[in-house]
């Protein structure tokens, strides 16, 4: 873990802790903490998180979503990219978000509300995204969870 990242979290959990007092006791899962890189990360990377997720017990499910299927990426002439959605399989909980694209650094707070919320990808999928807009990536990917992705 980086230096920056632990900042991030300690800033986060301060944040979260401040609040509640010194003799509240909260609960953070730490690995749903997001963060940002500048580059793309590595393929690897991805599949880690996943393995992860595995390890801790979690039947997950993958859902992924080209922007090359947006036409607001289209219009925008920023097509590469995709979101991808990690989701537990028997309830569905929306477990990770990868955002690579356009707007990342925008569209990834739909993407921490989600997780805060314990989410499932019905759920975004039946949130509703404008048209046209990026966003609708985060939509479509929710809705290639269960197999029903229809714009590509």
């Amino acid at each position: 873990m980086t230096t920056r990242r632990r900042i991030v979290i300690a800033w986060a959990l301060g944040a979260l802790a401040a609040p509640l007092g010194a003799f509240a006791q909260q609960k953070a899962k730490i690995w749903r903490i997001g963060f940002l890189a500048s580059t793309a990360p590595p393929p690897q990377v991805l599949e880690a998180f996943r393995e992860g997720l595995r390890e801790r017990g979690y039947d997950v499910v993958v859902g992924k979503f080209p922007f090359s299927a947006i036409g607001k990426a289209r219009v925008l002439n920023q097509t590469a990219g995709f979101v991808k959605i990690v989701a537990e399989k028997k309830y569905d909980e929306v477990l990770g978000v990868h955002i690579i694209g356009p707007a990342a650094t925008e569209l990834i707070a739909e993407a921490g509300a989600a997780l805060k919320l314990e989410a499932t990808s019905e759920e975004l999928v039946r949130t509703i995204h404008a048209h046209p807009t990026l966003s609708e990536a985060i939509h479509e990917a929710a809705e290639a969870v269960g197999g029903h992705a229809i714009h590509i």
